[in-house]
């Protein structure tokens, strides 16, 4: 946690939300625990097993904590692509609304049609596609381009004001990532969601493998400084405070 806050404060980052990494209740009460006594952790977003019996009373124990503020079930990792049309209990997603929490949508292209069926299901509630939906980069825009394109099309259509994170990219890059590779996928969100519906993250620490936070706050900031300053104001901060009602 020390060497994320100096990273975060190298880059002139005052507060951040933490997102949970492990599909373990344990996990999301341990970084609860970290938010209490923290005060640049501004929320966290947790895991709870939505297709469980027990998912309300999971949720009602975290919403006591004031900074917990979503849930994410980390839906590239479930070995059914569908599962987000099916599993999920409607009392559970129901909750969630009633709460206004949030919920994290970690996918890849291959999840798109069941989210949207899933968000046209649930059309109040607020929904965050993480990481840009994971374009293949490193396999080359020519071969991997056009599938991830109209996914996030689509996905931008959506009836609610469906949000995206300006996150991973790097990540899903080949090492040694230049402007000139991040800025199609860049400009491709901005374009759908707009400045007011994407969210700079940084994807620390799995970023590590890849590049550095520092690296890709410039890099990020670089390429959306042609929005001008009130949307980057939006982009890196302002949009993830009303999102999260921080």
């Amino acid at each position: 946690m020390t060497i994320f806050i100096a990273q975060r404060s190298a880059a002139d980052v005052h507060r951040t939300v933490l997102v949970q990494a492990a599909p373990t209740i344990e996990e999301t009460r341990y970084l609860l625990q970290l938010a209490r006594s923290e005060d640049s952790i501004a929320g966290v977003v947790g895991w709870v097993p939505l297709d469980s019996p027990d998912a309300v009373e999971i949720i009602d124990e975290f919403v006591h904590e004031p900074k917990f503020k979503g849930v994410r079930p980390m839906l590239q990792d479930i070995p059914d692509d569908t599962w987000i049309e099916h599993a999920p209990r409607e009392d559970a997603i129901a909750c969630l609304i009633d709460l206004d929490l949030a919920f994290d949508a970690l996918i890849f292209g291959r999840h798109i049609p069941s989210l949207i069926k899933f968000a046209e299901r649930y059309p109040k509630l607020r929904i965050v596609i993480d990481h840009g939906a994971k374009p293949p980069i490193r396999d080359g825009i020519e071969r991997a381009w056009q599938a991830w394109a109209d996914g996030i099309a689509q996905l931008a259509k959506l009836p609610q004001l469906l949000h995206c994170k300006l996150s991973g990219l790097a990540t899903e890059a080949q090492p040694g990532w230049y402007a000139d590779t991040l800025e199609p996928y860049v400009a491709h969100l901005v374009e759908h969601f707009g400045p007011h519906r994407l969210m700079w993250g940084s994807d620390w620490p799995v970023l590590d493998l890849n590049g550095s936070y520092a690296d890709w706050h410039t890099m990020a900031r670089h390429l959306t400084s042609h929005l001008g300053p009130a949307h980057q104001d939006a982009i890196f901060g302002g949009n993830t405070r009303a999102f999260y009602r921080l």
